[in-house]
This record gives structure tokens, C-alpha cells and sequence, in this order.
């Protein structure tokens, strides 16, 4: 099974690899949330007042190894262009609609992620109905 440990090495290396041009203008912690069946991820700011936390969160399902890392990733990413695009992080926000006119994917895409991406669904419209049924 995966833990927070885990997931903060893949979100290192996602921000080493594809998000090195993003500052980490404030403390993001990623963590496994409970376990969403529809919400795969989300990004929060934290309470404080002064430089919040951003908090990462992913459906606890994903602690399963069954989910492959891609998908995982995919998510990860996500929340990640969120995150650049200025929504629960201190950057400056780029657009009014988190997920207007297509930005997120269309970032994935230029950041190297498409086929990550379409795997990610792909993979989700073929195995998340059974796999939630199973679980």
C-alpha cells in the first residue's frame, strides 16, 4: 500500500520534472484523503492567515497499487497546474474559472503530460467502475 511518503516523492519529482519554471511560494503538503469514488484530487489553502499551507488531497482509493502510478500522477499534475495557475497558492491567478476553456489539459500538454493524461483516462473509463465495485 502507498502512503504520504510516497505521494510526496511523486509530487517532488512531478515538480523537479515538468513544473521547475513554478516557484514553491508557500509549504504544499499532498496527502491521501478519504476514500472519493468522483473526487480524485483537490487543492486547499490552509487556515492560516499569513502564507497558508496548500493542501493536496487525493481519494484514499489511490493507495491502492492496483491503480497504476500513471494515473496517480495524472492527478497529481492537475492539482499541481492549479496550483501554477494561481488557485490556493500565492501566485498570481491567470484565469477566472479554474478550469476554463480547457486550460488545465491544455497546460498538461505543454508541459509533456498529454499521453500521461489520455492514459489516465483511458484507464479510468475501463477499469474505475469495476474497481470501485470491488474495492
Amino acid at each position: 500500500m502507498r502512503d504520504n511518503q510516497w505521494l510526496a516523492k511523486r509530487l517532488e519529482w512531478l515538480w523537479r520534472t515538468y513544473f521547475a519554471d513554478v516557484p514553491v511560494s508557500n509549504e504544499v503538503i499532498v496527502r491521501f484523503g478519504r476514500s472519493a469514488r468522483t473526487r480524485l484530487g483537490s487543492i486547499k489553502f490552509g487556515k492560516r492567515k499569513i502564507n497558508p499551507r496548500s493542501y493536496i488531497t487525493l481519494t484514499g482509493l489511490f493507495r491502492d497499487e492496483q491503480v497504476p502510478d500513471y494515473v496517480v500522477d495524472a492527478v497529481l499534475a492537475h492539482e499541481l497546474t492549479h496550483y501554477a495557475h494561481g488557485f490556493h497558492s500565492p501566485h498570481s491567478r491567470l484565469y477566472r474559472h479554474p478550469h476554463a476553456q480547457g486550460v488545465v489539459t491544455k497546460e498538461l500538454t505543454a508541459r509533456g503530460l498529454g499521453a500521461i493524461v489520455r492514459e489516465q483516462k483511458r484507464w479510468l473509463k475501463k477499469n474505475w467502475p469495476k474497481f470501485i465495485r470491488d474495492y
